[in-house]
């Protein structure tokens, strides 16, 4: 028996999934290249993700040194029906500085103070942070066992199931069952 998903149903949860989360985890890379994995709070606008960050933190250094970086978001383990199974979104990102008194700065900087309160606007006086556009190129989305999805396109517009990769199960019987008894 063949298990097709909706992908369109899946794209529509893959979409939705962000706004679950005030923050999100930022990998980015040292010129040496060493990893970094950090976190920042983020504000969505037309399919981007802006983070405003001290120059104190080592992602800001690597997000103007390299101008990508991959994002995370990731269901809680208390909140996940299984461990092994959380649902996550992962992207690539194109990461580009917005300067300081354009109308773009402005315009997120604002949405940052209505999302987050006073607190931002304190941080907005301060000349060390830095305004990030995080645009999305690629991703991945897991909803489970047997879930796994990439994302592409325009936009990340275009999903495909990731079935003709397993777990080297000698078939989907195995992962559909790891999934079900995720789910009981």
């Amino acid at each position: 028996m063949s298990h097709s998903p909706d992908l369109a149903a899946v794209l529509d949860e893959c979409r939705r999934f962000p706004g679950l989360f005030q923050t999100l985890h930022l990998a980015t890379c040292q010129p040496d290249g060493q990893p970094e994995a950090s976190y920042a709070a983020y504000v969505e606008h037309q399919g981007c993700y802006y983070v405003y960050t001290s120059e104190l933190s080592a992602h800001t250094a690597n997000l103007a040194a390299s101008g990508r970086c991959s994002v995370l978001f990731i269901e809680s383990e208390d909140q996940a029906r299984h461990l092994f199974a959380r649902r996550r979104l992962t992207l690539q990102c194109a990461a580009t500085a917005c300067p300081r008194g354009s109308a773009e700065f402005d315009l997120i900087l604002d949405r940052f103070v209505e999302q987050f309160g006073a607190f931002m606007a304190m941080l907005r006086k301060l000349g060390d942070f830095h305004l990030y556009r995080l645009q999305p190129l690629s991703g991945a989305y897991v909803a489970g066992f047997a879930q796994a999805y990439t994302l592409q396109g325009v936009g990340l517009s275009e999903i495909r199931h990731r079935s003709e990769q397993g777990h080297r199960s000698p078939d989907r019987s195995t992962a559909l069952a790891l999934d079900a008894a995720a789910q009981g």
